[in-house]
């Protein structure tokens, strides 16, 4: 630690201080990778707007996903 406590803290008051700074810095890190993490879906968001509306059109991936029970039995 310093030598000179030019502006006359307490023990108490330091530890409170360090404690506040390490919770900012935490908070800080949280928000910075939030905010990486929100900036990669836009990007990805915008790459989906650039694509042809044909994309909404498209036959699905999997070819089972598009099979459908006949009405009368999925009823019973």
């Amino acid at each position: 630690m310093v030598e000179h406590d030019y502006i006359q803290e307490t023990k108490t008051q330091r530890l409170r201080n360090w404690v506040l700074s390490e919770m900012l810095r935490g908070a800080g890190y949280a928000f910075i990778f939030l905010a990486i993490i929100g900036v990669g879906y836009g990007i990805l968001w915008g790459i989906g707007q650039l694509l042809p509306d044909e994309r909404l059109n498209a036959p699905p991936p999997m070819p089972f996903s598009a099979i459908h029970a006949p009405l009368e039995q999925a009823a019973t």
